[in-house]
């Protein structure tokens, strides 16, 4: 293929067209649809299989979250920080709404719903980030070169 020469000018022509360099690949590079489904799918069998663990509590489900996020490392290629954030983000966000609704707090979830999702949107976030930060870290250490 002929690279497109970006000096000419019709080089806006073909950015503005969604072509090869446009906004549309761009988009496509910060933000995957199809990673994004499959972080979607980790981070909830993350959730649930976290859940499971009768001892640990919430805390299993971040971790199973942060699991998620890791094994996304392995399987997606290229920096997926904005999926696995995202996915993180709602599956802890609807876990911890679900979560309360379960129990017998109702009258809380009226008073402090918007609170409890924004703490657990957080954790998720965050514990999905760290996950797949670690996972890259092994990856690329896994593939490096020995010397």
């Amino acid at each position: 293929m002929r690279r497109p020469d970006l000096t000419s000018d019709d080089a806006d022509d073909s950015t503005s067209s969604g072509g090869r360099f446009g906004l549309g690949a761009r988009v496509r590079r910060l933000f995957a649809p199809r990673v994004f489904l499959l972080a979607l799918v980790l981070s909830v069998v993350g959730l649930v299989a976290g859940g499971l663990v009768p001892v640990v509590g919430y805390l299993g489900r971040f971790v199973g979250i942060a699991l998620a996020g890791f094994a996304l490392a392995f399987l997606a290629t290229g920096r997926r920080y904005v999926e696995a954030g995202l996915a993180g983000a709602l599956t802890a966000g609807l876990g911890f709404v679900l979560g309360t609704l379960n129990s017998v707090l109702f009258p809380v979830v009226a008073d402090y719903g918007l609170q409890i999702a924004g703490v657990g949107t957080t954790a998720g976030l965050l514990a999905a980030l760290v996950g797949h930060y670690f996972g890259r870290d092994l990856r690329a250490g896994l593939t490096k070169d020995l010397n």
